[in-house]
């Protein structure tokens, strides 16, 4: 069971309030959520070929096995998503199976510009099976044409500086060839070749020792899960923030056994899960605070339209993953543990 996490970075002024919608369908393993200040939305139907694996880690094994069909929306009339003209980097693509892959597509569907963040061990066997036409009918749109990719960057999100590579990965031969792969590094190549995005998707889980039970879980198996796949998004953040458009979105990728026990799971990965929920409420707080503090989410005007479009998104084919969840549309003010007035709230100048 996938899910995932959305903060913005917005733009407006000063009051909230609590709202929610639910809905209850037809039950799905699957979620999706619109990543974008738009009111549009596409028709998207996903497919699923298998259940997802219980492992984290980068072996094949451990790959989720799925398809995603999206529909072009109508040309006449009705909702749908435009990303025309906004740039999306997403983080944690290294085939046509996983959830970043299905999210690059719909994005793609929507007019967004895609660069990629590949792991680099996993981005020579991507490029080669891109360009011989491995991923062809994977790649193909509701209209045709193909998705492509405006940039594929190497990156490992473990690292977020060179200083911080060890000599044992540094002289490997798997990262030969390859540079300005830390976190820290592809952000600014990003800046320079790219310039500001819109959308930042964190797609990225590992734990090498996803099979173990956390009885048996080393401490170094243990925090290896939380670096790559918790620790990662805030780092992402703190490099990719200052390059986001006002009204920019992040979303990363979350699992039920954050907060539910899931025999198997293990090696550290349903702690890591359960961080990066927590991390990705206090960063939609923190970030835009940093980045917009008189438009940070929980202080701009709740408007009827916004509820609306959220119900429109969950009554639409694009929610047929989505059933039986509450849905708050309060600019974020659930996710609050204090009254947003307090004065250890008030940032000093």
């Amino acid at each position: 069971m996938a899910s995932m996490n959305l903060f913005r970075v917005q733009s407006s002024s000063m009051r909230s309030a609590k709202n929610a919608v639910s809905r209850s369908l037809a039950p799905c393993v699957r979620a999706v959520t619109q990543s974008s200040s738009s009111s549009m939305f596409a028709q998207a139907s996903p497919v699923m070929r298998s259940a997802p694996t219980m492992g984290a880690s980068r072996s094949s094994s451990s790959r989720r096995g799925f398809s995603v069909k999206v529909q072009a929306a109508s040309t006449t009339g009705g909702l749908k998503i435009d990303l025309t003209g906004k740039k999306a980097f997403i983080a944690g693509v290294a085939d046509d199976q996983g959830f970043g892959w299905a999210i690059a597509k719909s994005l793609a569907e929507a007019g967004c510009e895609i660069t990629l963040g590949v792991w680099v061990p996993a981005l020579n066997i991507f490029e080669t099976s891109l360009r011989r036409g491995k991923f062809d009918e994977s790649r193909k749109l509701s209209d045709g044409s193909m998705m492509e990719f405006a940039n594929i960057f190497p990156m490992d999100a473990v690292f977020d500086t060179l200083e911080d590579v060890p000599e044992d990965i540094a002289t490997n031969k798997r990262y030969a060839g390859n540079k300005e792969w830390t976190v820290s590094e592809c952000a600014a190549r990003v800046g320079k070749e790219v310039g500001k995005i819109d959308i930042l998707v964190h797609s990225l889980a590992n734990g090498p020792e996803v099979t173990k039970p956390l009885l048996e879980t080393s401490r170094k198996g243990y925090l290896a899960a939380m670096s790559a796949s918790s620790y990662s998004l805030v780092s992402m953040v703190q490099r990719f923030g200052p390059l986001m458009n006002e009204g920019g979105s992040v979303v990363s990728l979350t699992y039920i056994a954050s907060n539910m026990v899931i025999p198997g799971y293990g090696g550290g990965m349903s702690s890591a899960k359960a961080a990066l929920e927590s991390d990705t409420r206090v960063l939609a707080y923190e970030a835009g605070h940093k980045y917009s503090y008189a438009n940070a989410p929980i202080q701009k005007e709740l408007a009827a339209t916004e509820v609306g479009n959220v119900a429109g998104f969950l009554l639409s084919p694009l929610a047929s993953g989505v059933t039986g969840h509450v849905m708050y549309v309060d600019n974020g003010l659930n996710t609050m543990g204090m009254a947003t007035d307090s004065s250890s709230l008030q940032r000093s100048d």
